[in-house]
């Protein structure tokens, strides 16, 4: 008889970090030495001191944070080679695609990540994979009923021969022929075969794109011949339709959703394509378990969905686990991270940390859920199964029981057997159809809890954090396995405006969560949320904020040579120390945590670059998006990131240069770089002194601050001097300069 151990389908191991913890701490203890330095000597100082003291105020809050939140680190690790043993028969798992734009996010990018779903290392009868199109596009039909051909050779080619990457356009980059001498001759016919079989496909769909369409909305497009992306029906088409036995010969379940859109109603971007996804898929095949993956993130591990059972099936996992959240990776990145986009780092240390308290905050992709938790169970209900059907208000209740859920009685029904945790729920496409129709329609939602207790959360443009924050106040955990090879691996932003836009866009969406009344503030108290639980989401939910005193900050140095003035203790006084040793400890702690995890010194300087550009430029225009928002002057706008077709691995300089655009998210960052040209430019000239006040005389300290500034916003003086998508627009210049003027005479007169 086997023992306990060897049965075990995950552990949870606890990291050691003495010396993290001892430089976190004595980094704490000198910013707040530092403001107790400044209060002390307020009396002796200005505003420059007092505006000093607050901004620092911020940085040692949001280091306290920072230091909690990544305080006990822990590693998840599976053994799905028990699986069969612990679970012979194991559940059905529902898989979700979200694409909105096919110009944005290239239909060849989505394709490949639904074949790579479609060939993971599990029974395929126990899988069905569904695309969400909300951009309505007979493009987007069209390559998915191309691949759903692909994938009945690839599927099978993959499982034959044990494929680790299965994605086709990442297997093909290499040839496993010309380097693996055991490579056997049917392997070598079959291989040339598929790859001939997926450039075949590649340029189907390329030629679809340029063309008009290669269709004559007859037949299976007539569907899309009278629609608008905004305003249509809605479309579901079974592309695949998986009833044969389980065998290496079956490719999964396949279906196609484009919900309903009218120009008069909600239709809350991705939130409300899960929400639909989570109904159609409960009423065809009702899996317990669902994975969402966004369109650019293939399945870079074969044994994913093994490894997330491992965790969610555990006895314990019942009724403590609600979702299972993968990091993000990525492929292809530009050389040393240019654009700080890759998060290894953050997610090495702050998301094994905060697996650590309550588990991660979910991440919008790569991600296993319970059904019933998204359907609102409680941990206190699991044990019962739902049996009275809905927990959302936090207790079982049987006045009207699922009338929270829509009007559908079909869904019901599914809702029913989802909360019990039972089996045997009829899974047939074709009869399902109607009332798939029916619980997509943009108008299902009215009177419901959807969006609101159930499903996925709406009122921000981070429908996913709100949704994790959401299953963690009920009390549930999550867990973050990193395996390796990393289970998914996607294309992050590879210029600055879409890295830009994609950082506004969080700052904005994180915002809106703190200043809602889904806020974590008091969950600690009202619901359960671990209290570090809440400091870490509180650290998340506030980068925006964090922009005002990183500006103000940023801006200092500059202010104090015009003005001459000082913000930091003079080179003689024994309290430059303090403010010497946070800057070396610091990047020292920065730069260690870097190379521990084998990324390059560079790499390290651009991400220290990029945190200062975000955090003066996209973190900015994301908090006066939600200002303008609380004031009722305008509304935030979800804006989709342009997703990268580039597959072959080239890094030119093409990728590595900084890109700027017309949008005025580069204007702050221009006009910093303005202010401190033109502060250093009239102390080297001996211009100075630009005021009158002569009782005070700028330091060495100040000097050297600008200076950072500088280079951590080299990118825009390289810009002033470019031309073409490495020039910043002569409009931006003249906004900035028109700022930077404004700011050199308020320096004057103040």
């Amino acid at each position: 008889m086997a023992n306990e151990f060897s049965l075990a389908l995950y552990e949870k191991v606890a990291c050691k970090n003495i010396i993290q913890r001892a430089l976190d701490i004595a980094l704490l203890f000198l910013l707040v030495s530092l403001l107790f330095y400044r209060l002390y000597s307020l009396n002796n100082h200005g505003f420059v001191w007092l505006l000093a003291f607050f901004c620092e105020s911020w940085f040692t809050f949001n280091w306290f944070l920072l230091v909690s939140s990544k305080w006990n680190p822990v590693d998840f690790k599976t053994y799905p080679e028990n699986l069969a043993q612990r679970f012979p028969e194991l559940p059905l798992v529902d898989m979700f695609v979200t694409t909105a734009d096919p110009v944005l996010e290239p239909p060849i990018i989505t394709v490949n990540t639904i074949l790579s779903l479609l060939a993971v290392d599990y029974p395929a009868d126990k899988l069905a994979c569904y695309l969400s199109d909300d951009g309505c596009s007979p493009l987007t039909f069209y390559s998915l009923v191309e691949a759903s051909k692909f994938a009945k050779l690839w599927v099978p080619f993959c499982k034959k021969y044990k494929i680790q990457v299965r994605a086709p356009f990442r297997y093909f980059l290499d040839d496993p022929i010309s380097f693996t001498s055991s490579a056997n001759s049917e392997f070598r016919q079959d291989w040339k075969k598929m790859k001939a079989e997926y450039e075949h496909l590649s340029l189907k769909i390329e030629e679809a794109g340029r063309k008009s369409g290669p269709w004559d909305l007859t037949g299976e497009f007539a569907i899309f011949s009278n629609v608008e992306r905004s305003n249509h029906p809605t479309i579901i088409k079974a592309i695949g339709d998986n009833k044969q036995s389980s065998s290496d010969g079956d490719v999964p379940h396949l279906v196609y959703i484009s919900r309903e859109k009218r120009p008069k109603h909600a239709h809350h971007y991705k939130a409300g394509a899960m929400n639909v996804l989570t109904r159609v898929s409960g009423l065809i095949t009702n899996a317990p378990y669902m994975l969402n993956v966004d369109c650019d993130m293939f399945v870079n591990n074969p044994q994913v969905v093994r490894q997330a059972m491992c965790q969610l099936l555990d006895s314990k996992s019942e009724r403590e686990i609600a979702f299972v959240q993968y990091p993000q990776c990525f492929y292809d990145g530009p050389k040393d991270d240019p654009y700080g986009n890759q998060l290894v780092v953050l997610m090495e240390y702050l998301g094994r940390g905060i697996a650590g308290i309550q588990g991660p905050c979910y991440s919008g992709t790569g991600c296993f859920h319970r059904r019933k938790v998204i359907y609102g169970l409680w941990p206190d209900d699991s044990e019962n199964q739902g049996r009275n059907h809905t927990s959302i208000n936090g207790k079982l209740t049987d006045n009207e029981p699922l009338k929270e859920f829509g009007k559908s009685k079909e869904f019901s029904e599914s809702v029913t057997y989802a909360l019990k945790g039972k089996k045997g729920f009829s899974n047939n496409i074709s009869g399902s159809l109607e009332a798939a129709f029916q619980v997509s329609r943009c108008g299902y939602e009215f009177g419901t809890s959807w969006g609101t207790k159930v499903g996925w959360i709406y009122g921000s443009m981070t429908e996913d954090v709100i949704t994790g924050l959401t299953i963690h106040k009920k009390g549930w955990k999550s867990t973050f396995p990193m395996p390796n090879p990393p289970a998914f691996l996607g294309c992050a932003p590879s210029g600055g405006p879409a890295a830009m836009t994609q950082q506004k866009r969080w700052a904005t969406g994180l915002l809106e969560i703190l200043v809602s009344d889904k806020s974590p503030i008091f969950a600690t108290l009202t619901d359960r949320l671990q209290f570090r639980m809440f400091l870490a989401y509180f650290w998340i939910l506030s980068w925006g904020l964090g922009s005002i005193p990183e500006l103000c900050y940023a801006a200092l140095p500059a202010y104090c040579i015009i003005a001459n003035s000082h913000f930091l203790p003079k080179v003689q006084d024994p309290a430059i120390l303090i403010p010497l040793a946070i800057f070396v400890i610091y990047n020292l702690l920065t730069l260690r945590e870097y190379l521990k995890t084998g990324i390059s010194i560079r790499a390290w300087w651009n991400n220290m670059r990029m945190g200062r550009i975000n955090a003066a430029s996209a973190y900015l225009f994301g908090t006066l998006s939600v200002v303008l928002k609380l004031l009722g002057l305008s509304d935030t706008v979800f804006e989709v990131t342009q997703k990268d077709q580039s597959s072959d691995g080239d890094q030119t300089n093409d990728t590595t240069n900084f890109t700027f655009d017309a949008s005025p998210i580069f204007v702050p960052g221009t006009t910093l770089m303005l202010v401190h040209l033109t502060a250093l430019l009239a102390l080297s000239l001996k211009l100075r002194p630009l005021v009158h006040d002569v009782g005070h005389v700028v330091g060495l300290g100040e000097v050297l601050c600008s200076i950072w500034v500088v280079l951590c916003f080299l990118p825009f003086l390289k810009g002033l001097f470019r031309t073409g998508k490495y020039g910043i627009p002569s409009s931006t210049i003249f906004k900035s300069t028109s700022l930077a003027l404004v700011f050199v005479y308020l320096c004057r007169t103040s």
